[in-house]
């Protein structure tokens, strides 16, 4: 079930190749996260102390980041499902990065800009009942007085 990680730059290739895939309709999950030294690396964390509760909030060496890619299909569609990952390294992260951003803001021209002006016709319409409503009830008042 383990999956070995693809280099960075054949991630690049394939998350390219899921953009322009689902570039009609479909979404796709990019999810980055911490990596932490296991028994597998050779570099050893310490036991925890009252000092220091986390051996990892001070490591010798920075920790790497694994960045994922998947196109989020259920269940029912697990045959058609694609996962990515790669493993950045700190010394490489910030080239890694703006390569990244590259090629998120060259594949995402597709998307709709958020249609906001039905948005703003309600707010109008509930500030001018809201407005009328009010002051109405202020009038009523005065007059039972």
């Amino acid at each position: 079930m383990h999956k070995e990680h693809l280099s960075n730059d054949e991630f690049f290739e394939k998350l390219s190749g899921l953009f322009t895939a689902t570039s009609d309709h479909g979404s796709i999950y990019l999810t980055q996260k911490r990596m932490t030294y296991g028994e597998d690396t050779e570099i050893k964390s310490e036991e925890p102390s009252p000092s220091q509760p986390s051996p990892d909030s001070d490591p010798s060496k920075p920790f790497p980041i694994i960045i994922r890619a998947t196109n989020g299909k259920s269940k029912e569609k697990r045959d058609k499902k694609i996962k990515l990952s790669t493993i950045v390294e700190a010394d490489v992260l910030e080239s890694f990065y703006t390569k990244y951003a590259d090629i998120c803001k060259s594949k995402m021209s597709a998307l709709k800009k958020r249609d906001r002006s039905k948005a703003k016709e309600r707010l109008k319409a509930k500030k001018k009942k809201g407005g009328a409503a009010g002051a109405g009830a202020g009038i009523a008042d005065v007059k039972k007085i």
